[in-house]
């Protein structure tokens, strides 16, 4: 039997799609592209940052990479390794964990790099014109093989680069000036 795969003319078809797994896929050019599994690596330091941020925030505005964000080009949305959303938005998402362009932004989107060039070219190029065309106000990029955080905040429109923190540096965060973080905390994960 001949398998045939969707192809979606709206990103409203593709919202529509059910395939009755739980698989993540991005929507590139109308087609489904299923997204690969994370490192343990990355998991771990996802469910680190979430712990840290459940110290001061409603653990209802904390998602993990569940969380889905419509952005303009292609692929048509992205799967962040971490969000703050808004205290709106946990109503807004209650039915679809999808966060729309005609939705308020979420305050952080952290990505995790994966290991190999495409996927920095990903998180350090594509996403970001993509988060900031989206006016999240603060994007990270947590790169695991140089144990850097390059924090980026949105001023006119544009991104511009807070720091690049490694080592002992403290993570400073215009959204979130209460998260009292190290680099050296952030990268000793425990095996």
């Amino acid at each position: 039997m001949l398998e045939t795969k969707p192809k979606f003319q709206t990103f409203e078809d593709y919202l529509a799609y059910e395939d009755d797994t739980d698989k993540l896929y991005e929507l590139f050019n109308g087609k489904l592209i299923e997204m690969a599994p994370e490192s343990g690596i990355n998991v771990q330091i996802g469910i680190f940052l979430i712990l840290q941020f459940s110290k001061f925030l409603d653990y209802r505005q904390i998602r993990g990479q569940g969380l889905e964000l419509e952005v303009r080009g292609e692929p048509r949305n992205r799967y962040p390794d971490l969000t703050i959303i808004r205290e709106e938005h946990i109503n807004l998402l209650a039915k679809r964990n999808t966060i729309r362009l005609f939705m308020p932004p979420p305050l952080l989107v952290v990505e995790i790099v994966s290991p190999g060039e495409l996927q920095r070219h990903r998180d350090y190029i594509a996403k970001r014109m993509q988060y900031q065309d989206c006016a999240i106000p603060e994007y990270w990029i947590i790169d695991p093989e140089n144990k850097t955080l390059l924090v980026l905040n949105l001023k006119d429109k544009i991104y511009i680069e807070v720091g690049e923190f490694s080592r002992d540096d403290k993570i400073i965060s215009s959204q979130f000036p209460q998260l009292d973080l190290s680099l050296t905390q952030l990268f000793e994960i425990k095996s």
